[in-house]
């Protein structure tokens, strides 16, 4: 399903005005010296100044507010840009331990020099995270029940008798009010793109932090009370929730091409996917998590809008309206009573794994744990992380117009083999035939025929190539390797054993390509040394071998391509297997890529032995044909053709 991607912002226009725009109309500069001393000690009285309120003075005045406050803003930002790192350590460290997670802000201020990439607003995100956290354990020296939302507890007596009213009237116009800035809910739902946070607000966040520790410190002191801090929630019974297979590199490759053609991100978000996959890269599984769960709300935030026909949900809503969130997007009905379509569209296994990962009280609640601080970042589970990816892979693929997945590697492989005929030769090019008198080459061939002539009476009858019962000509398994990838196969939210299955028939095809692209750089370089005579006498000989083994290389290359093409096309058959019978085909595909990881091996440029790629041929070959024989493989169990052998 495609969706449009003309979206420049997420932002609707008053959101867009109050955070680009409204803090940089006034332009007087603020001296820095009035907001923080040389000992890094916060003059709040400079900054509560300059939070206004409605004539009644019975509200904020938000915009009034976010004007006055931009120049002090804009000093800070300049200020933390001209500290060096150990600068800032010695005035603001000390007052950051309040936190609990001190070491995000050296990273945080890194962050502030390269202002429009995520890292900026990840950081953002995790420090209204612990934030959030450290104020519920404030909160509870005189409170008994932490506040839900981070709005209720940012107008709770309990904060304002330690901090005063007025320093929290600064932090509602930052982070607590959808009147205000609103900056920790419009990056935690995904609707800010990296380059619409400024990064002025990111530096008075950590001014911020580091004032409220100064205030607790004072407070803490006078009435002589310690600061007890709750225990993080553990991410346990992960196993009991895993419903995809470990992230393998190839798993990331695939997600990185895809990231790039799916219409479910719009492009101003790219960076926040690559971003993610930086970070699992990394072992940052925690960031990537957090990356990940943004951008799927936003991506499914688009879904909804388009499948409930309610363009107008796209954006953010204003203070008087509701936001689309996960909430709503995976409800059951929408907010006037009408049935949300998402569902419908989605099918019951993506909802159910968007239900246990996100919203039911006894799972992991990720988002929910991730945005209000209750886990340890450095131990967020890979596993986790791990779920996310894959589902996003799925999800992914789903809204992409070009295959970038199994099918796209096959083609891309074929492609590439096309060119074998066309590789320049030299005249002594037929020395290279006697090769393919060898006994191993005739029995090679000998199997080929055989193993063709039984995968064409399971060959699909609507895809109208042309045979007869002695197997294919050859110079139909081009057009019938891309008929057979051009058909639609179902692979959102497979079980476990399709998924397993599709990552080995991916890594066979990938391995493929590689040879056949090692092959025609091969080619291509000692054709061109040979004219040149500049090949040595064993050189040369190893060159004609070389092109009599390309010459059985080639049908055996399209032959593996015709068989993944055909498991590709029947891959659900594999759920009719027992556990034996699928772990005795598994162990069959993975022989077939040992195979092909070999013949990548032998066929390199270092190692050249290309007269080794006969024996290693037809013993693959031989497996290939032992199993077909037990008619095992996925296109004898799937429902066959009412006329078979006719194409």
């Amino acid at each position: 399903m495609p969706i449009e991607d003309s979206i420049t912002t997420c932002l609707s226009p008053p959101v867009y005005d109050m955070i680009c725009k409204l803090g940089f109309e006034v332009k007087e500069s603020c001296d820095i010296n009035s907001i923080v001393t040389q000992r890094g000690e916060v003059c709040w009285r400079t900054i509560t100044d300059c939070v206004v309120y409605t004539e009644s003075a019975q509200s904020l005045d938000y915009r009034g507010s976010v004007m006055l406050l931009g120049p002090v803003c804009a000093a800070v930002h300049s200020h933390l840009l001209s500290l060096t790192k150990g600068q800032f350590e010695i005035r603001y460290m000390p007052w950051l331990q309040w936190t609990a997670f001190p070491e995000l802000f050296p990273e945080l201020v890194d962050a502030l020099e390269t202002p429009g990439a995520p890292a900026l607003p990840l950081g953002l995100m995790k420090l209204t995270a612990c934030l959030e956290r450290a104020l519920g354990d404030v909160f509870l020296l005189n409170g008994k029940e932490c506040p839900f939302l981070l709005r209720d507890l940012l107008t709770s007596e309990e904060l304002a008798e330690v901090f005063g009213r007025p320093v929290m009237d600064v932090l509602k116009v930052f982070i607590g009010s959808p009147c205000g800035l609103n900056l920790r809910n419009i990056l935690w739902h995904g609707f800010a793109s990296p380059h619409e946070i400024p990064p002025k607000y990111c530096s008075v966040m950590i001014l911020l932090t580091a004032g409220l520790g100064q205030l607790l410190e004072r407070y803490l002191q006078r009435t002589e009370a310690v600061l007890a801090r709750r225990p993080l929630v553990a991410l346990t019974g992960l196993e009991e929730l895993a419903v995809f297979p470990d992230v393998t590199s190839e798993v990331l490759s695939v997600l990185e091409e895809v990231v790039k053609k799916s219409t479910f991100v719009s492009k101003v978000m790219l960076p926040y996917w690559e971003a993610a996959l930086i970070r699992f890269r990394s072992h940052r599984f925690a960031d990537c998590a957090m990356l990940l769960l943004t951008q799927l709300e936003t991506g499914l935030r688009r879904v909804f809008a388009t499948v409930n026909e309610c363009p107008e949900r796209l954006l953010t809503a204003e203070s008087t309206a509701l936001y689309t969130t996960f909430d709503e997007i995976l409800a059951k009905h929408l907010s006037d009573g009408k049935i949300n379509q998402l569902p419908l569209f989605l099918g019951a296994p993506a909802m159910e794994f968007l239900w246990d990962f996100l919203n039911h009280q006894e799972g992991p609640r990720l988002r929910d744990h991730l945005s209000h601080g209750e886990f340890n970042l450095h131990d967020f589970p890979r596993e986790a992380t791990t779920q996310l990816l894959a589902f996003s892979v799925v999800l992914l693929l789903r809204f992409t117009d070009e295959d970038v997945s199994t099918a796209f590697k096959v083609l891309s492989c074929e492609k590439s083999i096309r060119v074998w005929p066309l590789l320049p030769l030299p005249q002594e090019a037929e020395e290279a035939a006697r090769l393919e008198g060898t006994s191993e080459a005739r029995a090679c061939k000998s199997l080929i025929t055989e193993i063709l002539r039984e995968l064409y009476h399971h060959l699909p009858e609507s895809h109208g190539a042309v045979g007869d019962g002695d197997g294919l000509p050859a110079e139909t398994w081009p057009q019938l390797i891309r008929e057979l990838c051009g058909t639609p196969v179902p692979t959102l939210f497979c079980p476990r054993t399709v998924v397993e299955v599709l990552t080995v028939l991916r890594n066979i095809s990938a391995q493929c390509a590689r040879a056949s692209g090692q092959v025609v750089a091969s080619a291509g370089l000692r054709h061109q040394q040979w004219v040149e005579r500049r090949l040595r006498s064993r050189q040369r000989q190893t060159y004609l071998h070389m092109l009599g083994s390309i010459k059985l290389l080639s049908p055996v290359l399209y032959l593996i391509l015709l068989l993944i093409a055909l498991e590709l096309v029947n891959i659900h058959a594999v759920c009719g297997k027992n556990t034996s019978e699928y772990q005795q085909y598994l162990k069959f595909l993975k022989s077939i890529l040992q195979y092909m990881e070999n013949l990548v091996a032998y066929t390199s440029q270092q190692k050249n032995k290309w007269s080794e790629t006969i024996a290693l041929t037809r013993t693959a070959l031989l497996k290939i044909w032992t199993f077909s024989e037990k008619k095992q493989m996925l296109v004898h169990l799937a429902k066959k053709s009412t006329s078979k052998g006719v194409l």
